[in-house]
């Protein structure tokens, strides 16, 4: 139980950051992983298109911050991390169709890591530590 509410409290405080970083200097994210992607032989990505996607992914993030925060405050529901799994398989499957479908942006390849070991980690974690008795 122990590790479930500091992996929730983690991932709450994770998600704040990211959720404030995308809000306050979106551009330099996309810069950040535009610079690697020379070194990989990837694409860089273009700048960001328009204000209103800034909007929907920050909403996701303070939505993805409040799952991991019920999580912490109640580990005994099971319904907290099986949603924040799922929106996060969704955004990492997603990057992963983009990057093959789209265009092959190192930002999209991260994202599908990043997001999917979240899912992973937060479906393992429910099933091994929410319920106490593991």
């Amino acid at each position: 139980m122990k590790l479930y509410r500091a992996a929730a409290l983690g991932l709450t405080a994770g998600f704040l950051v990211v959720g404030a970083l995308f809000l306050a200097i979106p551009d330099g994210v996309l810069t950040l992983f535009n610079r690697l992607s020379g070194h990989l032989g990837l694409p860089e990505a273009p700048p960001l298109g328009h204000p209103f996607f800034l909007v929907l992914a920050s909403g996701y993030m303070f939505l993805v911050s409040l799952l991991a925060w019920l999580m912490f405050r109640h580990p005994k529901n099971r319904t907290f991390p099986l949603l924040l799994a799922q929106g996060k398989s969704a955004t990492s499957l997603l990057s992963l169709v983009f990057f093959i479908v789209h265009r092959p942006f190192l930002i999209y390849l991260a994202n599908f890591f990043v997001d999917g070991l979240i899912a992973v980690g937060v479906w393992w974690i429910s099933r091994t530590g929410s319920d106490g008795s593991q």
